[in-house]
């Protein structure tokens, strides 16, 4: 969570309502390189969902971990999936 008075880092991120002048609820992942590995946007009368967030998280140590695909509705403990493009409509 950050702070964001002047609307640089909501511009930056393309968060920012630009009708009332207010961030979006986002949720930004960014790995060490720096890279935006995932962005959830949510309405504002929605809440974040925190539990996803950590699957988010889990499923990217798991893939980098594992060299394998994080299929949906994945949770920790579950096998991955090859990302072998030959696979694509087999799986």
């Amino acid at each position: 969570m950050v702070s964001d008075r002047t609307q640089v880092i909501s511009r930056a991120y393309r968060v920012l309502d630009e009708k009332t002048g207010a961030a979006f609820r986002a949720s930004v992942f960014i790995d060490p390189e720096q890279i935006i590995r995932a962005k959830l946007i949510y309405p504002g009368n929605v809440g974040r969902n925190l539990p996803e967030h950590l699957r988010i998280l889990q499923a990217f140590e798991y893939a980098k971990q594992t060299g394998k695909g994080v299929p949906a509705n994945w949770v920790p403990g579950q096998q991955g999936i090859s990302t072998d493009p030959s696979n694509i409509g087999n799986i």
